[in-house]
């Protein structure tokens, strides 16, 4: 038994069903009717009626049933002369006459020997341009209903006005699937089944198999992301027909299920709320997550629409960055609502101060980040930007371009304002994107993705950035190394150890932001206690925020010690000393020198010179952003020169070290990664490259076909 969808609770209160069934259903290889296919059928509509629903049948086959007639009669018919001529394809209208005729006498007698009556209505689109014949077909109908004989609806193909009624897709209706729609509406019935020779609507062609059964549609996220097979073998338009169909009567307020009509008790299973066959909702975009999505068609469907991204105009997609820009500022009240919101909860739920610090957006963040999305719309193009141009040989020219990497999987705590920057990036950089964020930002993160989104045109589709909720979804995520090409995990250490150990992707991040700050024997103390206490008060829960206080021991003696330590304490700063410190300062012991503590705290200690700093620094620190205090131009050139980490500054504080402030326009995280990105990673680390040939005929042929040139053109204009 299939688990039972905690998301068709409705489907309790179904009375009016209409059922569609397809002529692949319908119909054997062979053209000829499926007895047992239609049995089975019978068998299950017979239960509903007994049940008490209403059914209504809308039934395709009759003109291939039609068809495979007229052509034994024609063979039949036919002399040997005959039969070398050219074949002329059958009249549709009449083999709809011929096949409408058999198919529900077949009907009539399956149903008879079920003691249930059934009804023909063969109908056409011009019909139902006719106000008084849609108030008659209802009253008619119910009346059927009423004496619980089942209706079977088909279009009267044989006397239709359209030129090939099979083919033709103009009218109000324009197959059995969209008649199926319609008369759900008219019929005001309260579920629509679409039987279909497959399970339901897979990510791709069935026959693939790297396509994945969709269990419940959500148009703004898989719309103009699904590859369709071919038609249906006999019928006109197969499973896009069907989806149309599902996604108009869907939205005007009938749900609908496209599920297999081979199976002989999947009606019965669809009303018992069985997770089978893909669920179209008017709601579904509302009561469905994209964490209960599959996994992989999350990515692939980013994947497709960074693809149509790619696509567009460079003045298009900057378009779309400043569009975005707007939303933001034109919808800071509501964002902050939902944020006061988040930090309301997280206070409630006892969260540390500094979680809650940067879960907050202060005031004039929404404009800051606006700002910083314009400032990337605004800068160069930075995909397809040749980085070097070679004459392999005459005639055929090699260019080195920027290229994006592919789909991104960003999984960041806390911070909401991270989901804008790097949701600015992935746009920028024309990569696809699965963002995941911390629960405690949930009605944040909401916000902000539908804001964004919003300002997405259709024609990309819904899939270009996708906002997981379910953390039960990353193990998944996590394994799809070949469809994801990066993740970026931002926030604790545990959080990037976990992902770094469970995934074959490869990882940009940084596990702890354990910043230093060094203050030289040499350095001017005004400027020393500023930056020290830019360092760390500025944003003291920031990954760039001093967490080490490193000073040079003559400053000991003259007293430069006391000045930072009187400075760190007035703003509240709580200090605790590494061995040194705390037996000469009397002050508390440090946990650890690898210690980030994302609050008003630091850890102090005392070294004998710039080399026993930079020592202190790679021993205990994480290589992510060190900073020296120094008049000493040789102390600050041996300290930039031996520091291993992303980012080193003289003179200057450790919270510079940001994609906006170092001219990014916005950062997507900050890697301490020793791989092509490290320190605050812009437009330029999500980025890879790809080589463009263009030559004139060229062949190998041994390196006998060739005189390379390897001629250096970058430069050239």
């Amino acid at each position: 038994m299939a688990a039972i969808d905690p998301n068709r609770g409705f489907l309790k209160d179904v009375k009016r069903i209409v059922i569609k069934v397809g002529t692949a259903v319908v119909t054997r290889e062979d053209g000829r009717l499926a007895l047992g296919r239609l049995g089975a059928l019978c068998e299950q509509l017979q239960i509903l009626n007994s049940q008490g629903f209403e059914v209504i049948l809308v039934s395709s086959g009759a003109v291939g049933a039609g068809r495979q007639r007229l052509r034994y009669r024609k063979l039949v018919h036919s002399s040997f002369a005959d039969l070398q001529k050219p074949q002329v394809e059958l009249d549709g209208k009449a083999c709809a006459a011929v096949g409408q005729n058999g198919l529900m006498a077949l009907y009539d007698t399956l149903f008879s020997q079920l003691d249930v009556t059934s009804a023909q209505l063969l109908v056409t689109d011009n019909d139902f341009r006719s106000s008084e014949f849609r108030k008659q077909l209802t009253e008619t109908v119910d009346s059927l209903l009423s004496y619980k004989v089942i209706p079977v609806f088909n279009e009267n193909d044989a006397v239709s006005t359209r030129r090939a009624p099979y083919e033709d897709s103009s009218g109000i209706f324009w197959d059995n699937d969209s008649l199926a729609a319609l008369l759900a509406l008219e019929l005001k019935a309260d579920l629509l089944v679409l039987l279909s020779d497959v399970d339901g609507l897979y990510s791709g062609p069935p026959s693939d198999p790297q396509s994945k059964l969709i269990h419940t549609y959500i148009k703004e996220q898989l719309e103009n992301t699904i590859t369709f097979g071919d038609k249906s073998r006999l019928g006109r338009g197969g499973m896009t027909a069907k989806v149309k169909a599902a996604v108009y009567a869907s939205q005007a307020g009938i749900p609908v299920v496209i599920t297999s009509g081979f199976a002989g008790d999947n009606i019965v299973k669809v009303l018992q709320g069985e997770r089978i066959g893909t669920l179209f909702h008017q709601d579904a975009h509302m009561w469905v997550s994209n964490g209960e999505l599959n996994a992989r068609d999350m990515a692939i469907a980013a994947r497709e629409s960074s693809r149509c991204f790619q696509a567009m105009s460079t003045n298009e997609r900057s378009k779309i960055l400043l569009d975005i820009a707007d939303a933001l500022e034109a919808n800071e009240k509501v964002i902050l609502h939902e944020n006061e919101a988040d930090v309301a909860a997280a206070k409630d739920a006892g969260y540390e101060t500094s979680l809650v610090s940067r879960l907050a957006l202060k005031p004039g963040k929404v404009s800051s980040l606006a700002n910083a999305i314009r400032m990337l719309a605004n800068m160069e193009e930075p995909i397809g930007q040749i980085l070097k141009r070679t004459e392999l040989s005459a005639g055929f020219i090699l260019d080195k371009t920027s290229s994006p990497l592919g789909v991104l999987l960003v999984i960041f705590e806390s911070r909401p304002d991270a989901l804008v920057q790097i949701a600015s990036l992935s746009i920028r950089t024309g990569n696809g994107l699965l963002l995941k964020g911390g629960k405690e930002a949930r009605r944040s993160n909401a916000i902000l993705h539908k804001i964004i989104t919003s300002a997405i045109p259709e024609i990309i589709g819904g899939g270009l950035i996708g906002l997981v909720t379910s953390r039960d979804e990353i193990p998944e995520l996590l394994k799809l190394d070949d469809v994801i090409d990066l993740v970026i995990p931002r926030g604790s250490n545990k959080l990037v150890s976990d992902i770094k150990s469970s995934t074959k992707i490869p990882v940009l991040g940084h596990a702890d932001g354990v910043c230093h700050v060094y203050v030289d024997k040499s350095a001017d103390m005004e400027m020393a206690k500023n930056i020290v206490l830019d360092a760390k008060t500025d944003y003291p829960a920031a990954c760039n925020a001093m967490e080490t206080l490193l000073v040079h021991k003559d400053l000991m003696e003259n007293g430069g010690v006391n000045e930072l330590l009187i400075e760190l304490q007035n703003k509240g700063v709580t200090i605790n000393g590494g061995p040194m410190a705390s037996s000469a300062l009397n002050l508390p012991a440090a946990p650890s020198f690898h210690h980030e503590y994302g609050s008003l705290a630091c850890t102090i200690e005392i070294v004998d010179d710039v080399h026993a700093a930079i020592d202190h620094i790679h021993k205990h620190g994480s290589a992510h952003t060190d900073s020296i205090v120094t008049q000493d131009r040789e102390a600050a050139d041996i300290f930039l020169r031996q520091v291993d980490s992303a980012a080193v500054l003289h003179n200057a504080s450790t919270r510079f070290s940001d994609g906006f402030r170092f001219g990014l326009g916005a950062e997507v995280g900050i890697s301490t990664s020793r791989i092509h990105a490290r320190g605050p990673v812009g437009v330029e680390g999500l980025l890879t490259t790809r080589w463009i040939a263009r030559g004139s005929g060229q062949v190998v042929d041994n390196d006998k076909g060739v005189v390379y040139t390897h001629r250096d053109l970058t430069h050239q204009t």
